[in-house]
């Protein structure tokens, strides 16, 4: 995808006949590529993104769909307090070209936060309100005097940070993937069905009553994919990478979320979620259907937030983001 006539073919078989029936505001390159420490990846990605960016351009459709990557909280060397928070020494060569990428092409800097690793690796020490946007006492940065009432708003706040360090302050945060498995192994502390139906249930109802901005940043609308539609059943690792779904691959509800998708998810066009080759699900009603045998993924979009990227207003709507990971590069 480095070479943008490769790129334009791309756009016009996977994109260009899904428009407008489907909204898709997003192509992002690759997903957590700079923590992986592969350096011909890593090399691959800016390129990637510039070459979809030109086709998009050609193509008359660089104002409705921008580019951007997913990165992982790793790349952070420092994310406590908020106001402290600054890129690994690591990265920040391999970043910053990024990042002038985002600012020239107004394009969102996605990152990947869960709350979950973090009570996962400190359960006595962090308490488990606090993450699942329970009421409890919550935090304060003592440089900012900001008071933040949940984790993942911290980690938001951390980010917004370390690139103000890096010199691109006005660049926008947007939450590629967040979410809580509903199982584990015994130690993955936090696992359960209940802390899954908090923090998703909450983040949602959150959302939907326009709890959308950060202390550090008022003014700016936040954009969250809770992840996932499904449970990746085919998934390697520990039990808990199989179990982010809402809903299981067949279908059914893996839990409870206290209320139905339909009464969050309103308007808006269809739409489609895809992740190396996973499936289309449809979005109204909400009735998500996967073959039992397969591992399948998508991404719940919650914001107040204008649904396109330059449009009209759009509420809680299901939107396109492409994860491409390694077949762009």
């Amino acid at each position: 995808m480095k070479d943008p006539s490769k790129a334009l073919a791309w756009i016009k078989q996977n994109v260009t006949p899904f428009l407008p029936a489907t909204n898709i505001t997003c192509i992002t390159i690759g997903n957590e590529i700079l923590a992986l420490n592969d350096s011909s990846l890593t090399d691959s990605l800016l390129p990637a993104m510039q070459g979809v960016h030109s086709a998009l351009v050609t193509a008359g459709l660089s104002d409705q769909i921008a580019v951007t990557t997913a990165h992982s909280l790793a790349i952070l060397k420092t994310s406590f307090p908020p106001s402290a928070g600054e890129f690994s020494p690591e990265v920040i060569d391999y970043l910053k070209p990024i990042l002038e990428f985002h600012r020239k092409t107004d394009s969102p800097f996605l990152i990947n936060a869960y709350p979950f690793f973090a009570y996962k690796g400190s359960p006595k020490e962090i308490p488990l309100d606090f993450v699942l946007f329970q009421q409890n006492q919550g935090v304060v940065d003592p440089t900012t005097g900001f008071h933040y009432d949940n984790m993942l708003f911290a980690q938001i706040d951390a980010v917004y940070s370390a690139l103000a360090a890096a010199g691109y302050k006005t660049l926008k945060v947007q939450i590629s993937e967040t979410g809580w498995p509903s199982k584990g192994d015994d130690d993955e502390f936090g696992a359960t069905p209940e802390n899954a139906k908090r923090y998703n249930g909450n983040l949602i109802k959150l959302m939907k009553n326009e709890k959308t901005k950060t202390p550090l940043r008022p003014n700016n609308d936040l954009i969250i994919y809770v992840f996932a539609l499904f449970n990746e059943n085919m998934k390697p690792g520990p039990t808990s990478e199989r179990n982010y779904g809402l809903f299981k691959p067949d279908g059914t509800q893996a839990y409870s979320l206290g209320f139905t998708l339909n009464d969050v998810v309103k308007g808006g066009n269809s739409s489609s979620s895809s992740s190396g080759g996973g499936g289309k699900t449809p979005v109204l009603p909400m009735t998500p259907v996967a073959t039992p045998d397969s591992a399948s993924t998508g991404y719940l979009a919650i914001s107040s937030a204008p649904g396109k990227r330059k449009g009209k207003e759009a509420v809680l709507s299901m939107v396109v983001i492409m994860l491409l990971a390694r077949h762009l590069l």
